[in-house]
């Protein structure tokens, strides 16, 4: 797909790379795109903290306009009510983003741009911004969120599949739920970037200090650390086996009582994306301690092939998605077998089989996913236009 205009609705841009980001610096190579930061999916907490910080962080954003960040790529922050339940708020934030979104089109060149979105509230924007196509790539089943209004998420989705001409679901689940809705779903499992987390088994490749000092076994996470993330398990993995190092990497949103009291777990807290390979390296195995759950059995979890690229044993709490890939990891029914399977892939791990599982993700790249995107999007234009 080239030369093509596309507006593209995403997270919040910055931090570590999600989908979203792998994505659209795909379609940038070829294609003019304008990230539009996220449009809120939740009303903001004055009490926190963390969300004072976040309003702040966008109005400085919404005063710096347009920032260039690629050659073709662009990110813009809307103003917008940050009520997305409200709706008086709803009919004022179509009206803003119409107005922001086609000036901001019409100074790029973007003429008939198409509209992707990895938000599933954005179904008010549909036929707004004189789009040519629209692609929607569902990445979770938004509606089991904690902090989100379930009820009111699943139906604003259910709105945006009616009409989109195409739902790109990255698990099984999302393909079934979706489909529902829009016959035009197909499935889009999330690539890898392969060559960065290969890195892991190159000589030059340097362990960071901050864990090269670690007794062995280290059984390694990262992440973002949130009540998706089965802290009792990781407990239970310390108190079970205090001669092992268990490391936690990522930002934490929840509360660490009863994990942060054990010797042997470290909480790093967030790394640098470019840092991930060399902590890989210092990992015995990598571990995916999802809580089992309606989100969970929906989630495609990146991180699984980047363990796998970096040549990591893998033990995974028991994800449908994980499954697919169990003739080269681990997928555990329960604490107890958990903690069995990582005793196994200790005893069971050579340099061979690091390489083995590294060589099974060559091509599992973002590359070669976004060519079979392309082409359901190129199909998905050829309908819309007979």
């Amino acid at each position: 797909m080239k030369g093509e205009s596309i507006i593209y609705f995403a997270k919040e841009w910055g931090g570590d790379p999600t989908s979203c980001d792998h994505v659209f610096k795909h379609l940038a190579a070829d294609n003019k795109v304008l990230w539009v930061n996220s449009i809120s999916m939740r009303s903001p907490s004055l009490a926190s903290a963390r969300d004072l910080k976040k309003i702040l962080r966008k109005l400085r954003m919404c005063l710096g306009g347009l920032r260039q960040v690629g050659p073709r790529a662009w990110v813009y922050q809307p103003m917008v009510i940050p009520l997305p339940y409200s709706s008086l708020a709803r009919i004022v934030n179509r009206r803003l983003l119409r107005w922001f979104l086609q000036r901001q089109a019409r100074k790029l060149g973007m003429a008939r741009p198409q509209m992707w979105t990895f938000l599933p509230n954005v179904a008010d924007m549909v036929g707004q911004l004189d789009e040519s196509l629209v692609v929607y790539y569902c990445i979770d089943e938004w509606s089991a969120f904690s902090y989100l209004d379930g009820e009111k998420m699943a139906a604003m989705e259910r709105d945006l599949l009616r009409k989109a001409d195409i739902c790109l679901a990255t698990a099984h689940t999302l393909v079934t739920s979706k489909r529902e809705y829009n016959p035009n779903t197909f499935l889009s499992s999330h690539g890898v970037d392969y060559q960065h987390f290969a890195k892991a088994l190159a000589p030059e490749t340097n362990v960071p200090e901050d864990i090269g000092h670690l007794p062995h076994p280290v059984i390694g996470f990262f992440g973002l650390i949130h009540d998706w993330i089965d802290l009792k398990l990781i407990a239970e993995v310390g108190r079970t086996h205090p001669e092992w190092s268990v490391v936690l990497i990522g930002e934490v949103c929840v509360s660490l009582d009863g994990v942060r009291e054990l010797p042997n777990i470290r909480i790093l807290g967030r790394r640098p994306y470019d840092t991930l390979p060399a902590y890989c390296k210092g990992f015995d195995v990598g571990i995916i301690p999802f809580v089992v759950s309606d989100l969970s059995r929906a989630v495609n979890p990146i991180k699984l092939r980047e363990y796998l690229s970096a040549g990591l044993p893998v033990v995974s709490t028991d994800l449908p998605e994980v499954k697919y890939y169990s003739d080269i990891c681990s997928v555990a029914h329960g604490h107890d077998e958990f903690i069995a399977s990582l005793e196994h892939a200790l005893r069971d791990d050579t340099p061979a089989k690091r390489h083995q599982r590294s060589d099974a993700m060559r091509d599992e790249t973002w590359e070669a996913k976004m060519k079979h995107v392309c082409e359901r999007v190129g199909q998905a234009k050829g309908a819309r236009s007979q």
